[in-house]
C-alpha cells in the first residue's frame, strides 16, 4: 500500500479533508478497490461469461491470471508508470503471449479419438465426478462429433446436444440417446398407447381444447337443453380436430405448453386415446427448434395445415422406466439431423448436477478442438513457457515497455504457483524447479500433482485445447486493461 503524500487535497465534492484525493494516488485506489472485488467474482461476471461461451472451460485461471496482472500493475504505477503506458504494454504482450503458444502448440487430427478422449479426460480430472472420467470423457467426444455439419467443420453448436437430466442410478448409467427423450410423461387418458411402432410424430402448436374469446367475458345459460346444445357444439369441434389429426396419419402427437388456456383437456385426451394416438403434452417452446431439427418434421400452428409430409417418422416411440419414474424415448428416427441427447443419471441432485456441468465442461473442450485443432500440455507448462519467452522478448523492447513486459511475464508465474499450492506441494520450489527444467529445453515439463513433482505432462497425457489458454490470456489482459482506464472510482449510497 502507498502512503499518503504529504500534501494535502481539498475533495470539490465532499467538504471534509481526504489524503486519498490525491491525483497520483488515485488510480493506484481505483485497482485496489477493483482487486479486492476479483475475489468476489462469479460464472455471471462478463469475463467470465465470455470465457464460459468462447472456450467453456478455464474460466479459473483468467480470475488468477488477472490477479497476477493487477497486483503486477499496481507495482508499476507505485514506480510511477503511467496506466496508458502499463495498458499499451499489456496489449502486446498479450498477442505476443498467444504467439508463443500457438508456436509451441501440437496440432490434433479430429480421426485421433484417443486424443480427443485425453482432452476431455484433462477437463474432466478436477470435478466432482473425475472417477466417472472414462465413461463421460468418450461420450463427450461421441457427442460433439456426431453433430459436426461437413460443411462447416470448423463450427460446432452446443445447442444441438441435449442433456436431460434424471435421478435415480448411479454416473456410470448415463447413456447417449440417438434420438429424443422427453422428462413428460405419455398422456394415458382413457388407457391410451404407450408404445407406438413406425411412429408418425406430429409435433404441434395448436390447442385440441374448445376456443376461447380474445376478450374476458362471461356466459350465462340458464336453460338445460342450450347447455346440451353447447357441450354437443364442444364435442363435436374437438372430435373434428382428431379426426383430421388421424387422417394425416399420426399415432405420436407432441404438444407444446399453452399459457393462454389448456392445450388439451380431458375430452380431447379421451377421443386421441380412442384414436390410438399416444399423446405427450408440457413440450417447451424452447425445445421446439431442437425437436423439430431432430425428427426432421415441422412445427404445424394450426389444425388446418396437418399434412403428412409435415410429419417426423421413428422406428419406435415408447414409454420406459428409468429408477422410480417414467421417461418417454423416440428412438430409430428415419430423417435424423445432427443431434444427440444424453441422458444422465445420478445418486442425489448434488451429483446430478456435478455430472452435469462436467459434462458440458467436457463437451466445451472438444468443441475446442474441432474450432481450433491444436491442443498445449497442462500442469502449468504452457504458462511457464510463456513467462520465458516474453521475458526474453522484453530485453529485444526499449524503454518502460521493456520493464512492463518483463513485469507481465512475472505475473504468467502465478498459475503454476497456484497449481502447486492447491496440491499442497511446496510451490517456491516446484516453480523454481519447472524454470529451470524449461530453461533446459522440456517444454512439456509440468507439475504432476499426483506424483508430487515435475514430469513430462504430456506423456502423462495431460493436455487441453491451444483455445482454452489463448483465451483465458485474451480475456485477463483485456479486463486488467478496463481497469486500468478507470480513473476513480465513485461510491453510490
Amino acid at each position: 500500500m502507498v502512503r499518503p503524500c504529504s500534501k494535502r487535497w481539498r475533495c470539490r465534492i465532499q467538504l471534509r479533508r481526504c489524503w486519498w484525493n490525491c491525483p497520483k494516488h488515485r488510480c493506484v485506489q481505483s485497482i485496489h478497490t477493483r482487486t479486492e472485488r476479483m475475489a468476489s467474482w462469479s460464472a455471471d461476471r462478463p469475463t467470465l461469461t465470455a470465457q464460459d461461451i468462447n472456450a467453456g472451460d478455464g474460466t479459473t485461471s483468467v480470475v488468477v491470471l488477472a490477479g497476477a496482472l493487477l497486483k503486477k500493475s499496481m507495482e508499476l504505477i507505485e514506480k510511477g508508470i503511467h496506466p496508458t503506458v502499463i495498458s499499451d504494454a499489456m496489449n502486446i504482450a498479450g498477442e505476443k503471449a498467444c504467439a508463443i503458444l500457438e508456436e509451441n502448440a501440437i496440432p490434433v487430427d479430429l480421426s485421433d479419438r484417443e486424443a480427443l478422449i485425453q482432452n476431455a479426460t484433462t477437463s474432466l480430472g478436477s470435478k466432482v465426478v473425475s472417477q466417472y472420467s472414462s465413461v463421460l470423457a468418450p461420450m463427450a467426444v461421441d457427442c460433439v462429433l456426431g453433430v459436426v455439419d461437413p460443411a462447416t467443420p470448423n463450427s460446432v453448436d452446443l445447442k444441438d446436444i441435449k442433456l436431460v437430466k434424471k435421478l435415480g442410478g448411479t454416473v456410470e448409467d448415463t447413456e447417449m440417446v440417438e434420438g429424443l427423450v422427453f422428462e413428460q410423461h405419455v398422456s394415458k387418458s382413457a388407457s391410451g398407447p404407450t408404445r407406438v411402432t413406425n411412429a408418425k410424430v406430429g409435433l404441434i402448436q395448436f390447442c385440441v381444447s374448445p376456443p376461447k374469446t380474445d376478450m374476458e367475458s362471461n356466459v350465462v345459460v340458464s336453460d338445460y337443453a342450450q347447455m346440451d346444445r353447447i357441450l354437443r357444439e364442444e364435442r363435436n369441434y374437438i372430435l373434428q380436430m382428431v379426426k383430421k389429426i388421424k387422417a394425416s396419419g399420426c399415432n405420436v402427437l407432441l404438444i407444446q405448453k399453452s399459457i393462454l388456456r389448456d392445450a388439451v383437456t380431458e375430452l380431447s385426451l379421451h377421443y386421441l386415446a380412442k384414436a390410438k394416438i399416444m399423446v405427450i403434452k408440457d413440450i417447451e417452446r424452447d425445445d421446439i427448434e431442437f425437436i423439430s431439427k431432430t425428427l426432421g418434421c415441422l412445427p404445424i400452428s394450426h389444425i388446418d395445415h396437418m399434412k403428412p409430409e409435415k410429419l417426423g417418422s421413428a422406428g419406435l416411440a415408447e414409454e420406459v422406466n428409468v429408477g422410480s419414474e417414467k421417461i418417454v424415448k423416440i428412438t430409430e428416427i428415419e430423417k435424423r439431423g445432427r443431434t444427440t441427447t444424453v441422458l444422465v443419471r445420478g445418486s442425489n441432485k448434488l451429483v446430478l448436477g456435478e455430472a452435469e456441468r462436467s459434462l458440458h465442461d467436457a463437451l466445451c473442450v472438444v468443441k475446442c478442438l474441432v474450432q481450433k485443432r491444436f491442443l498445449v500440455a497442462g500442469g502449468g507448462a504452457p504458462e511457464i513457457e510463456v513467462s520465458r519467452g516474453l521475458a526474453s522478448w522484453s530485453k529485444t523492447l526499449e524503454g518502460t515497455a521493456s520493464y512492463c513486459v518483463r513485469a507481465f511475464a512475472e505475473a504468467f508465474e502465478a498459475v503454476p504457483y497456484t497449481l502447486a499450492e492447491n496440491a499442497g506441494l511446496n510451490a517456491i520450489q516446484i516453480v523454481t524447479e519447472l524454470k529451470a527444467r524449461h530453461a533446459n529445453g522440456e517444454l512439456h515439463a509440468g507439475i504432476n500433482v499426483r506424483r508430487g513433482c515435475i514430469t513430462n505432462i504430456y506423456e502423462e497425457n495431460v493436455v487441453q485445447p491451444l483455445l482454452v489458454s489463448t483465451s483465458a490470456i485474451s480475456l485477463a489482459s483485456e479486463c486488467v486493461r478496463m481497469i486500468l482506464k478507470i480513473d476513480d472510482v465513485v461510491p453510490v449510497r
